[in-house]
């Protein structure tokens, strides 16, 4: 049997994206073959389809892309005792790729879907959420009555960021474009700053206890953010390193989220107790996944976008 696939057989622009049938995978000793309900688009895969992450990210070619998961167990290979055919999944894939009919994953991979969203709803969940998970609580560590400016709050990482720290009862400023002020203030911020006004640092009536920056930065627009950090506050950056000012206590960290499956299951729980919602902004056909890459690199994507095989 066969299936589709999106793959790169080459790096270089969307256009080295090609929809391939190949033959359909069968598991191996600790995995299960899931039937992929869809996956969802992250600007970092379009990074690693250029081939600018090879330097800490290789990856064999040709190289089936898409990182989240969500679908139904189809068949189980011998030592997953704890998943069963029909079993819904979601998970984050480190090798193999969502973006197929079928994909072959580590059942240590998998946790259970949320059962209040639609299966293909959910796989928006684990790469932009264990993002936010892992900046919000590990290196964030934000905890009631602080102030928090979430910088990028419109993109799929960003509304879980907002959403986590607003969980942890933190006060959010997010800043966000006309398009997205909407859906940043449903998400639960508090202000809303528009970035294309003015100076964001400029519009802040107060340090804040922690800064999220979730978008590539300029120099200057970097410490001018930082700036804004209390003495003895945090940094917390997925894209730019940010240098903190000098002499303030303020630490930064520059982060990249890891594969957790506890996070991602403590995810699916506030999801289905209805404390984290999932923003689907589109849905695809796997067919349009290269026009989704070149949108996204030419700054036109907001929120989660889900690809349906």
């Amino acid at each position: 049997m066969t299936m589709k696939t999106a793959r790169i057989h080459a790096f270089g622009d969307a256009s080295v994206i090609r929809y391939d049938d190949v033959p359909q995978p069968r598991p191996h000793l600790g995995e299960v073959l899931v039937r992929v309900a869809a996956t969802s688009f992250n600007p970092t895969e379009a990074a690693l389809r250029a081939g600018l992450l090879q330097a800490f990210l290789p990856v064999d070619l040709p190289y089936t892309l898409g990182w989240d998961v969500a679908g139904t167990v189809a068949e189980t290979g011998p030592g997953t005792d704890g998943l069963a055919v029909g079993d819904q999944v979601v998970g984050r894939l480190d090798g193999a790729g969502a973006a197929a009919e079928y994909v072959r994953a580590p059942a240590a991979l998998l946790v259970p879907a949320p059962a209040s969203v639609p299966l293909t709803t959910a796989a928006a969940l684990p790469v932009a959420g264990l993002t936010a998970w892992q900046a919000v609580f590990e290196h964030g560590k934000v905890r009631a009555g602080q102030r928090v400016l979430v910088n990028g709050a419109g993109g799929g990482v960003g509304g879980f960021v907002t959403q986590l720290a607003k969980h942890a009862g933190a006060e959010v400023i997010a800043t966000a474009g006309a398009r997205s002020n909407q859906a940043v203030r449903r998400r639960g911020a508090d202000h809303v700053i528009d970035y294309t006004t003015g100076p964001v640092a400029a519009a802040l009536d107060g340090p804040v206890d922690t800064l999220f920056n979730l978008v590539p930065l300029l120099p200057h627009d970097a410490a001018a953010l930082a700036s804004a950090v209390r003495p003895h506050g945090r940094i917390v950056s997925i894209t730019t390193p940010i240098e903190p000012p000098t002499d303030t206590g303020v630490s930064s960290i520059h982060m990249i989220a890891r594969n957790d499956v506890a996070h991602l299951a403590a995810l699916v729980k506030l999801v289905d107790a209805g404390d984290v919602t999932l923003d689907i902004s589109a849905s695809h056909p796997l067919t349009d996944l290269a026009d989704i890459h070149r949108l996204s690199e030419a700054g036109r994507i907001r929120g989660k976008i889900v690809i349906i095989p």
